[in-house]
């Protein structure tokens, strides 16, 4: 069975067929995020921790760390500030580190940046993935020989100096072409977890059969492990969620073996919980005063105000369960507890101060 082991400090995120699925959170990325961008310009880590946390109590095994971060201040300053060489090098050291100190889960160097891709590999402490190198020769001949230097494992994209093909086929065979020339580096094929990129099911309406296919494809004949950028299934339609939570556990059939993804559904803001009770009020229902925030947001199908692991990582956790991947279910079992809430968990603590149940009746 193939196996790619990828490490922390103190904990092993094991991507393989026998296994169950490696979800990679993918929240620390700047890339379309302005206000993290401008956050990360200032020196402010604190978002980026925040997130680190919440996708590894969401239950992601490993974590991205992107550095594609713009420093639109910075670039009126210092015209340096307007190439990203310049500044992900030293962005990237510095996440890794952030992240490192407030979770112990493996890390992802993610960057298209030589410099940020060997900075985050020497900042990371034990053996992390490396995201990611194409079919395109350039990026072959700058970023194998890193993976060698530091025995890491990397994803490798299909796409090629061509671009990103339609056809299913030609994907397959950059896949292969970057298999053989990790090779000929001394890099092994279960250190290459393949991305086979899933195009927009709204676009094209073979998306899905075709990554089910190449997914088959790519097990059956390369060996290799798969992972891809959930979401991307989904884009631009509506109730992206339905379709994810339809999505992953296919893919999880065909045979891939993890995702870059959200594992967090993300709380609902005082703004939509503001314009809910606006909506009530209008409608002559009364809100109590003072009323438990979380317990309002569900009562009235906001969600909730605190980050939790989203339908996504439902759909994961019963894909493993009858894939059995999740031997007698415990892990189901423990994902569907229910927490008491602060006064029946009091109240159950007095009973049994008390001593415990009813005296049978003589």
């Amino acid at each position: 069975m193939t196996r790619t082991v990828v490490e922390s400090k103190t904990k092993t995120a094991i991507i393989g067929f026998d296994q169950p699925f490696c979800v990679i959170g993918e929240r620390i990325n700047p890339t379309g995020r302005k206000i993290l961008s401008e956050e990360l310009e200032k020196g402010d880590f604190s978002r980026v921790e925040a997130d680190a946390i919440a996708q590894v109590m969401a239950g992601a095994n490993v974590l991205d760390v992107n550095s594609g971060a713009v420093f639109s201040n910075k670039m009126a300053e210092d015209p340096r500030y307007a190439d990203n060489n310049f500044v992900e090098p030293t962005l990237m050291k510095e996440l890794v580190e952030k992240v490192q100190a407030v979770v112990d889960v493996p890390l992802c160097i993610d960057s298209s940046v030589p410099g940020a891709l060997e900075n985050g590999l020497a900042a990371a402490e034990g053996r992390p993935l490396l995201n990611s190198v194409t079919g395109e020769e350039e990026r072959l001949e700058m970023v194998l020989p890193l993976v060698k230097k530091y025995n890491v494992p990397v994803v490798a994209i299909s796409n090629d100096d061509t671009g990103i093909s339609e056809d299913p086929d030609v994907r397959f065979a950059v896949a292969k072409k970057i298999v053989e020339r990790a090779a000929d580096f001394g890099i092994p094929a279960h250190d290459i977890v393949v991305d086979p990129l899933v195009m927009p099911i709204g676009a094209m309406s073979t998306a899905g059969l075709q990554v089910f296919t190449l997914v088959r494809r790519l097990r059956e004949e390369l060996g290799v492990n798969t992972t891809c950028g959930a979401s991307n299934i989904s884009f631009g339609l509506p109730n992206r969620h339905g379709i994810n939570n339809a999505f992953l556990p296919m893919a999880m059939a065909a045979g891939m073996t993890s995702a870059i993804m959200n594992p967090v559904a993300l709380p609902v803001n005082q703004k939509k919980i503001d314009a809910k009770m606006a909506e009530l009020a209008e409608a002559g229902i009364i809100v109590p005063d003072g009323i438990d925030l979380e317990v309002f947001a569900n009562l009235v199908g906001l969600g909730s105000t605190k980050p939790k692991a989203g339908k996504e990582m439902e759909a994961i956790h019963a894909a493993n369960f009858l894939t059995d991947n999740d031997p007698n279910g415990s892990t189901w079992i423990n994902f569907n507890k229910v927490a008491p809430k602060a006064g029946e968990a009091e109240a159950g603590a007095r009973g049994r101060r008390a001593g415990g149940g009813r005296r049978r009746r003589g």
